[in-house]
């Protein structure tokens, strides 16, 4: 098992380029069970999920060939099972997002429940609620979702009873071949919903209203392969942006979408960074002093959850005391004991955090629980004091492509070791 071990205190300066978002590309991915065909997806992160989803696929019968470093094509022509395992499912939760399109194009979707993770339950009953409106038959049995329907799905109106991006996207790509239109209401907005939309729509999908809270899907009888570029992911390029700010940087992201950031480069501009937007790079420049923020996580285009972590590290630097309340994932300040061991001064009260800024970070020997706190743990690293040993950062390969050498070319001291 790999451990990162960093060095604090060097200031980081110069450019990183973004990679393709990893919940952008997972639910495109699975789009391709939608159609016979063959696929060509460019911009692809090289992540151990993609390595999963590519080997999900290929359970169901497609062929999928990585291209050159970051592009892969998919031939989804004899795509005919359609049960997935459960030694698969287990390691990764996107892997429901199958169930949409192998029921539409099948007729039916054998899954096993993906059960919870470290930062919540996260459920699909949502992603039920919506496939069965559409005339599904749903049957929970020894662990399996079993899906079924007799001819097309037909569509309907389904109200979600809370925002969930990927119940959206299941629903959404199960009703592109649906009878009839479907109208989905409390919808998710996130740049990946959209991206998803714009891929199934290149399909030949009739898709209206992605990025909105209502999204209307006007089924079709067949859709075509299509080639996809996958949009930059948005929580690298905010981490990034908060590692210059952490360590009194001047860090340069490039290949990003400003807008799709706006809220986060909005906290970062009242804790006292200087940010430039172009068309497609954000400089952060961090401060000689943090400001305290608030900050309160919610769906699009409010705070992302996926950020909240890496911004509580900021703020245990703040001059002054912050409130951060998370209101996504009732596990996820599961960070906090660990960055209390390097000296942060954090209290919490159900789902909220007040982080009094201490006057330095001291590093220290930590464990990961999930993705997201791998990287609050590294960021607090880089501002810390001495050595800081990162373990079980295999949560970081599900999200991040080669974080330590994009942070050593721009002046960490970071390296990944084998811990013994």
């Amino acid at each position: 098992m790999d451990k990162v071990v960093i060095h604090g205190g060097n200031r980081l300066a110069g450019q990183i380029k973004i990679s393709g978002a990893k919940n952008a590309a997972l639910p495109i991915f699975a789009a391709t069970l939608l159609a016979p065909g063959v696929f060509e997806i460019s911009d692809v992160p090289d992540l151990k999920d993609i390595r999963t989803i590519s080997k999900l696929l290929e359970e169901f019968g497609a062929k999928v060939g990585k291209v050159g470093s970051s592009s892969y094509r998919i031939d989804s022509e004899n795509v005919n099972h359609h049960e997935a395992s459960y030694d698969l499912v287990k390691t990764m939760r996107a892997s429901c997002l199958a169930l949409g399109p192998l029921l539409a194009r099948l007729g039916r979707a054998k899954v096993s429940l993906p059960g919870g993770c470290a930062i919540g339950e996260r459920p699909i009953d949502q992603h039920l609620k919506g496939l069965q409106a559409l005339g599904a038959d749903v049957r929970l049995e020894h662990g399996y979702v079993d899906l079924r329907v007799n001819g097309r799905l037909t569509g309907s109106r389904v109200t979600l009873d809370i925002v969930t991006v990927t119940g959206v996207m299941n629903i959404m790509m199960a009703a592109t071949l649906a009878e009839g239109r479907t109208v989905i209401e409390n919808a998710a907005g996130e740049p990946e919903v959209v991206a998803l939309a714009d891929m199934l729509n290149s399909m030949g999908a009739e898709i209206n209203g992605a990025g909105s809270s209502v999204i209307t899907i006007d089924g079709v009888e067949e859709l075509r392969s299509t080639s996809v570029r996958i949009i930059p992911d948005r929580i690298e390029a905010g981490t990034f942006m908060v590692a210059s700010a952490i360590t009194g940087g001047d860090v340069k992201v490039i290949g990003v979408v400003p807008e799709h950031g706006a809220t986060l480069l909005e906290k970062l501009r009242d804790c006292g960074c200087r940010v430039t937007e172009s068309e497609n790079s954000i400089r952060v420049e961090g401060p000689d002093n943090i400001a305290p923020v608030n900050v309160t996580t919610s769906p699009f285009p409010g705070f992302p959850t996926d950020m909240q972590a890496q911004f509580m590290a900021l703020m245990t630097l703040a001059g002054g005391a912050s409130v951060i309340t998370e209101t996504i994932f009732e596990n996820r300040f599961m960070h906090i004991g660990e960055l209390r061991r390097m000296g942060a001064d954090i209290k919490v009260s159900g789902n909220t955090a007040v982080v009094r800024g201490v006057a330095g970070l001291s590093g220290a020997e930590l464990m990961a629980t999930d993705l997201r706190a791998s990287a609050s743990l590294i960021l607090a690293g880089l501002a810390a004091n001495g050595r800081t040993s990162v373990s079980r950062v295999y949560h970081l390969d599900r999200g991040y492509e080669h974080i330590e050498s994009k942070l050593a070319a721009i002046g960490a001291d970071i390296r990944r070791e084998r811990a013994t």
